[in-house]
């Protein structure tokens, strides 16, 4: 500590017992405020924004990143979470808590003199023990079982919004995952198109095999309603351009200005009326067209596309203009002179909805879609925020699942079953103080389904021993939050991803160890000298 000050009389120097007392508080902190919000009978956070701007999550992950920390301990933490988010999907309050249990159990062991380095090598061991238990406790499932993806589905969203809500969204985003897959390809979740809409209630999500713009027709005379429609994709000026190169005209007449605004119109009219031909050629018995351009259109031309009864779309999204070959078949075409038959799609129903001053567009009844939109409502601001904070959770756990091919039993299953098995094996293969170590982790991963015990209303402690009397019996079990008796995941349904328990065990363990390792906190940085 005094080398320290010899070398900067500034510095602020935490000795060994400070600094460790200093990150187990820290992280102890953060474990105090994250428990409330496991599991589905976890409790509601609000997050109130510096212009009064109002958030209600359980979201972990939206907590930790909307909430202002401060200390370096508990920022640590929070990132090492978030970036198990950004991996997974799911996860971040059990890495909180996982780190929050660990720091915990190891007090106990410090304030009886234990050294930092001997309980940091029985975690390593544990770690190591519980990755291998991990897989040979995991299940195999088939990728095509879509009652096993809706179990893991309906376990992620279960915590994050209430029950009757989670159970209808489940189907949604089960059926979202699945209508983009395709055979021996990576999952692209990006062609899943998220939309909301401050409209009627929560319930009234749906899923739509097709496709919501969030803009409208910009002429009046076009029409509103259109089924069986081909529809045009294209990246194609349909607007009056200004030559990129500059130059000039000179004319000694007005009959020369004119012939030249007429020749430089001649071109876009010329690319409107490839269009119209193409339109007249493939519409037979009642059938329309729509063009969705990522371009401009200028009003001339939107005139020419509205008395011949086309839909004609303007600057839509780059993304869209993907999605909607996806969902609708044909391809994006970039030159006028690509127009042919063969790069148009087929929506069976095209309709406007106008929803205050907001005009959306619905391309709905599409035949092969690969690409689908999940269409949130709700009466609220913050009922969105959450829905959709939900919904991206939910398709994540359903690609982890498929990614996998394996998936874990929840209700705190795993950790009873990973707990016994570092007690009854794992530790009798290691000799010394180490066994404390194993000790101190096996109880930290008791304290998951302590924990959910506790928001459910009943006893941790009695809940603990009858799980585990129940699993030594040789049931793999896990917590009934409805009775607080064992019960059976696999038949009640509950399923967690198992790439979330394996990023949470590799993770935490590093976390905890490190800040057990740290005996000074120097504040000496580069930033200081001048204070």
């Amino acid at each position: 500590m005094t080398s320290v000050k010899t070398l900067n009389p500034k510095a602020e120097v935490m000795g060994r017992g400070a600094a460790l007392f200093m990150n187990i508080n820290a992280a102890k902190g953060l474990h105090d405020v994250m428990k409330t919000n496991l599991g589905p009978k976890g409790t509601i956070k609000m997050l109130v924004g510096g212009a009064g701007d109002i958030k209600l999550t359980k979201d972990g992950n939206v907590l930790l990143r909307e909430m202002q920390i401060q200390n370096p301990t508990a920022v640590m933490i929070a990132r090492t979470a978030v970036a198990q988010d950004d991996i997974t999907g799911d996860g971040t309050t059990s890495t909180v808590l996982f780190i929050g249990e660990l720091m915990k159990q190891a007090e106990r062991y410090l304030g009886e003199g234990l050294h930092p380095r001997v309980i940091v090598e029985g975690f390593e061991t544990a770690k190591k023990a519980t990755l291998q238990f991990l897989e040979t406790f995991k299940d195999k499932i088939e990728t095509t079982d879509r009652e096993v993806l809706l179990c893991v589905a309906r376990t992620s969203l279960r915590t994050k919004l209430y029950q009757d809500l989670a159970d209808q969204l489940t189907d949604i985003v089960v059926d979202a995952v699945l209508t983009i897959r395709k055979e021996d390809e990576p999952l692209d979740l990006y062609m899943v198109e998220i939309m909301h809409m401050k409209h009627k209630m929560d319930k009234d999500t749906r899923l739509i095999k097709g496709l919501v713009l969030d803009h409208g027709a910009r002429h009046p005379d076009m029409p509103k309603h259109m089924e069986n429609c081909h529809i045009l994709t294209c990246n194609i000026s349909l607007e009056y351009e200004k030559s990129e190169v500059n130059s000039g005209f000179f004319y000694s007449s007005a009959e020369q200005r004119e012939k030249l605004v007429a020749a430089e119109r001649q071109v876009t009219d010329d690319r409107v009326q490839k269009v119209i031909d193409l339109k007249r050629k493939v519409c037979q018995n009642g059938e329309t067209f729509v063009v969705i351009n990522q371009k401009g259109i200028d009003p001339l031309s939107l005139d020419l596309l509205a008395k011949e009864g086309i839909l004609g779309l303007r600057r839509a999204k780059k993304r869209n203009m993907e999605r909607l070959s996806l969902a609708c078949g044909g391809f994006a075409i970039n030159s006028a002179e690509e127009l042919s038959p063969d790069c148009l799609g087929y929506a069976g129903k095209v309709y406007e909805h106008v929803l205050g001053e907001d005009k959306y567009t619905f391309v709905e009844d599409v035949r092969n879609p690969t690409s689908c939109t999940v269409l949130i409502k709700g009466p609220a601001d913050h009922t969105l925020a959450q829905i959709k904070d939900a919904i991206r959770d939910g398709l994540r756990a359903v690609k982890n699942t498929l990614d996998d091919g394996a998936m874990v039993l929840g209700a705190g299953a795993f950790e009873v079953a990973a707990a016994h098995n570092l007690m009854e094996n794992t530790r009798k293969t290691v000799e010394g103080r180490a066994k404390l170590g194993i000790e101190a982790f096996a109880q930290a991963l008791l304290g998951i389904p302590k924990i959910l015990a506790e928001n459910s209303g009943y006893d941790a402690q009695e809940t603990i021993i009858k799980l585990q009397e129940e699993y030594e019996r040789g049931s793999k079990v896990g917590l009934d939050i409805s009775t607080g008796e064992p019960l059976d995941p696999q038949m009640a349904g509950i399923f967690d991803n198992y790439l979330v328990k394996k990023q949470v065990i590799q993770s935490a363990p590093v976390i905890a160890s490190q800040l057990l390792l740290v005996d000074e906190v120097m504040r000496a940085g580069v930033g200081m000298r001048g204070k």
